[in-house]
């Protein structure tokens, strides 16, 4: 080391200054006017002073003087990769400064005399589309039209040749003008630019050309190939944005946000991902523009082409030599292997403010060998899938649009008139489109294509599930195309499950009956469903729960055979089981009474969701019933009628719970037709009675006679006087609604019959109902003694096996008996008994109670109480109530305004009771309501009052109600 030293020394005029002892090493200490790139690096910095004070012509002096310093490659075949990489960022910095000069001197003026040098740059740097785009800019202003058309033909082929792309979208836009004679393309009078000699002796390199950016200097004619004021040459390859980008105004935001937090110790790295067709491209690039100021050094692109029909990812070396291309790196410098552009890429970009877009990525292998090292440089990668491995980076995951989103861009691309005119129609596209951006544009552009179609004809052909994909495509671009992208890039398995999945019956699918589904544990059900959801071929709205975007479900199902093939049936009958395991756990913790039923059933070794709370409990019902119910509408079980019984008799409780009662219907029919193929008569007998109870509930009253009496006929036939129990009880209530009170009054006390001297045990909340039920019989009867006697047994029986619900209408029952006695303190004890048991019980129990205690409070004198109780009555009254409660509670309420003069609130409420039991037959309270409507009509003054008299007093006779059943309901 000493003695090369010593040369150096020797060799260098005054190297003995220059290079001095510095401990047990040497420094080299140098002045600026010693050292040319530290005088080089003066100039620019006066030249960018000189551009920014609004100097052209001083501006371009400065660059003339730099550039004089050159006299050819830094360190011309001298040291390694490493010194080769340094002299690269150089060279580069060179060429942007050239470029910048003659971006100067086309806004000055001038054009045929950049010509000559422009071709002897574009001849070293062939592949550099700034000096084409100069190049062809002075050719077209000096009158040569052809040969400026001729120059970008030959850049064309050039880079499709060598990188298989097309000509930036600025230099395409400037060959466009051209063809169209643009008068934006004329450039200012030339004016004398004054060639300032150079500072030393050394002779100057001819300049070479300037690529240009976003935005001309003052004076600038060109606005066709955008130029940024800066001065090192600021190459822009975005693509061009979308033009009618509307919506994503909080992802924007959010994006924004996170590219202007501090970096830290490395670049900004900022990744998009979504699913396909969901506008990641489009936010990205909108983003990279409205930064593009921040970052004057350039701001390249680059597609990785991770999900592009019928190409390979990109490999990193290839992108990393197209980018170093694009910032001027000549061919020769650029090393082979991996390593070595990796480390040149690093060190091109040191010192420099650079935004890189890369797009389109299929895994973190793809990015990490492309981040720089600079902290002045931002990142922005768009992927299907969430890169875990990118280390650092902030991630945004980009859903569908919101509807108000999806109704603006509607607007935005056919018209405010034609959304405005079918406004109901475009809210269902959108929403058939599961307001996904790519989704509506494709149906956008069929309507454009056939302009002779509504927005509602569009909506009735989207309607069709198994056509719905095949619309939504318009030329090579279809939703199903850029899904089926993300299914190819999965693993074998993660398709098998991918399709398997989209069987499920449910919106939402948990982890336990994904396992089930899939034949798998729940562990790696999981993994699976995580897997999915990182490619964004599932959302999640819930932790732990797992959807499909609509259109994604159906192309999950075009994949496979659909909902009716053998795989589709086998998948179907492991859900059948789960679900009947699962419902079983559920219902013997919700339901400890219900009578316990021997199926002979297949074994069931699923894992289940833990059954421990029954707040969560019935929570995972709740959540999991319309996927239950949809299992059992599809049918196809013959070989499981067990399973398919049992989870309908499971879902019917939970139904009746929550007084879906349609619902509960539904479910019942399919298990009729479960057990009518078992043929066990006590199975048919038990579905029937609660098909029954449904009916009932629904207001269907003769059905549920026609269900109740073939279920008699059943437990008769088998011998079973438990199921017979049930069925006379349910006829019992039912021929009371009917009007059939005689006959209600047999079925409802054989019922409870076996009650003196019979097992209490057996059946006890039955027993419970049917003395309820005997209660109630007896009130419209008038026979109120009975009525107590009835309502006390039931008191005694629900204390002791703990039926609050029951006991509440019990207690409901004895105080209607002691009104009917005018007993009132008594009935008013019973009632603050039943108000106390069913505070916690559903509003059907709830709303009965209140109704009663409002008239009763109103016959003791309480005012007050009366109002809030009817308030809460009111309250109470939602669709969940049984038809049947509904017109009780309406005529029960307007008693009380009848016997206090408020005739047309009576009336009202009488009406809209009578309204609700004509409508099923419930002919009890239609008597009751025609009798209040008499009297409330009569002191209006109406001529109806006579003829609603009548129908009661008919209807009553026909009953057989004494005057004195008339006194209560």
């Amino acid at each position: 080391m000493r003695k090369a030293v010593a040369d150096l020394r020797r060799r260098i005029p005054g190297g003995g200054k220059l290079i001095v002892t510095d401990g047990p090493g040497y420094r080299v200490q140098v002045t600026v006017d010693q050292l040319d790139l530290l005088e080089f690096n003066g100039h620019i910095q006066q030249a960018r002073h000189a551009a920014a004070s609004d100097l052209p012509e001083e501006a371009a002096d400065q660059l003339r003087a730099a550039l004089a310093l050159w006299r050819g490659p830094v360190m011309s075949g001298a040291g390694g990769s490493v010194v080769e990489a340094a002299g690269a960022v150089l060279e580069e910095r060179r060429l942007g400064a050239a470029e910048q000069l003659f971006e100067l001197r086309l806004a000055l003026g001038e054009a045929g005399e950049l010509i000559g040098d422009l071709r002897t740059l574009i001849a070293q740097h062939p592949l550099r589309e700034s000096l084409r785009g100069h190049l062809i800019l002075a050719l077209y202003r000096s009158g040569r039209q052809a040969e400026a058309l001729t120059e970008y033909a030959k850049v064309r082929e050039l880079l499709v040749e060598e990188l298989g792309i097309d000509p930036s979208a600025q230099l395409t836009k400037m060959y466009e003008d051209i063809l169209r004679a643009s008068p934006e393309l004329a450039g200012p009078a030339a004016r004398p630019v004054p060639v300032a000699g150079p500072p030393n002796s050394r002779s100057p390199a001819p300049p070479p050309a300037a690529e240009s950016g976003r935005s001309a200097p003052s004076g600038a004619g060109s606005g066709r190939f955008p130029t940024l004021a800066s001065l090192h040459g600021a190459p822009c390859t975005l693509p061009p944005g979308v033009p009618d980008f509307t919506g994503r105004e909080r992802e924007l935001a959010e994006v924004l946000e996170a590219c202007r937090q501090d970096a830290g110790e490395g670049p900004r790295v900022i990744a998009i991902d979504g699913m396909g067709g969901c506008g990641k491209t489009s936010l990205a690039v909108r983003a990279a523009y409205q930064l593009a100021e921040e970052y004057p050094d350039g701001q390249l692109y680059a597609d990785l082409r991770g999900f592009t029909p019928g190409e390979k990812p990109q490999r990193p070396a290839a992108t990393l030599v197209g980018l170093l291309r694009t910032l001027g790196v000549s061919a020769d410098s650029i090393p082979d292997d991996e390593a070595g552009l990796i480390g040149l890429w690093r060190a091109t970009l040191t010192g420099r403010r650079l935004l890189f877009l890369f797009d389109n990525a299929l895994d973190a292998g793809q990015v990490l060998p492309l981040l720089p090292s600079s902290t002045e440089c931002l990142v922005l990668v768009t992927s299907r899938a969430r890169l875990l491995d990118l280390d650092g980076a902030d991630w945004i995951s980009l859903g569908v649009m919101e509807p108000e989103e999806s109704r603006v861009m509607l607007a935005e691309l056919l018209g405010d008139n034609r959304v405005a005119r079918e406004p109901e129609a475009a809210a269902e596209l959108a929403e058939l489109c599961g307001h996904l951006p790519l989704a509506l544009r494709l149906a956008v552009a069929r309507l454009r294509n056939r302009p002779r179609w509504t927005v509602r004809y569009l909506v009735e052909r989207l309607e069709d599930e198994t056509r719905r994909l095949d619309e939504l495509s318009a030329g090579e671009r279809s939703v199903a195309a850029t899904l089926s992208l993300s299914y190819k890039a999965l693993e074998e398995e993660l398709q098998a499950a991918f399709c398997l999945l989209g069987l499920h019956p449910s919106a939402e699918v948990d982890v336990y009956s994904a396992a089930a589904l899939l034949e798998t544990g729940v562990r790696d059900a999981e993994d699976m469903l995580e897997d999915l959801l990182d490619m964004h071929l599932l959302v999640q709205n819930d932790p732990g729960m797992y959807a499909f975007h609509d259109l994604v479900r159906t192309y999950a199902l075009s994949l496979g055979e659909g909902k009716g093939g053998r795989e589709a049936r086998e998948a179907d009958g492991r859900l059948l089981g789960y679900y009947t395991a699962a419902t079983e756990a559920a219902c013997t913790l919700l339901f400890p009474s219900r009578r316990s039923m021997h199926v002979d059933a297949p074994d069931t070794a699923y894992a289940l969701p833990p059954m421990r709370r029954e707040d969560r409990t019935l929570e995972w019902f709740d959540r999991e019933s319309a996927g239950i119910q949809t299992l059992l509408a599809r049918g196809g079980h013959d070989e499981s009628p067990q399973l398919v019984f049992a989870l309908a008799r499971n879902a019917s409780f939970h139904l009746n719970l929550r007084g879906r009662f349609a619902e509960f219907e539904a479910v019942c029919r399919a298990g009729l037709i479960a057990t009518r193929s078992i043929g066990d008569p006590l199975l048919i007998c038990q579905t029937l009675n609660n098909l029954g109870v449904a009916c009932w509930k629904l207001g269907r009253l003769n059905e549920a006679v026609e269900a109740a009496e073939e279920a008699l006929d059943w437990a008769r036939k088998a011998g079973g006087p438990d199921d017979e129990t049930v069925a006379l009880g349910l006829l019992g209530i039912a021929h009371y609604a009917l009007g059939n009170l005689a006959r209600s009054y047999d079925y409802t006390t054989q019922a409870v019959g076996e009650l003196k001297g019979g097992d209490r045990t057996k059946l006890p909340q039955q027993q419970a109902e049917d003395l309820n039920n005997v209660g109630t019989v007896c009130l419209a009867l008038g026979q109120y003694e009975q009525a107590v006697d009835a309502a006390r047994q039931a008191i005694e029986l629900c204390r002791a096996f703990r039926f609050p619900e029951q006991e509440a209408l019990a207690w409901t029952t004895l105080a209607l008996a002691y009104c009917g006695t005018c007993a009132f303190e008594e009935a008013e004890s019973s009632l603050s008994r039943a108000l106390n048991t069913g505070s916690s019980c559903p509003d059907e129990v709830l709303v009965l109670i209140c109704a009663v205690s409002s008239d009763l409070s109103d016959r003791r004198g309480d005012t007050r109480r009366s109002q809030e109780q009817e308030a809460t009555a009111l309250e109470l009254l939602n669709s969940t109530i049984s038809p049947q409660r509904r017109s009780r509670v309406d005529n029960v309420l307007a008693l009380k305004h009848n016997r206090n003069g408020r005739y047309e609130e009576a009336l009202r409420l009488h009406e809209r009771a009578f309204a609700c039991a004509e409508g099923m037959g419930y002919r009890v309270e239609m008597a009751h309501a025609l009798d209040g409507m008499a009297a409330a009509a009569g002191q209006l003054g109406l001529s109806d009052a006579a003829q609603y008299g009548e129908r009661a007093d008919m209807l009553f006779e026909t009953m057989g109600v004494p005057p004195e059943g008339r006194r209560t309901l």
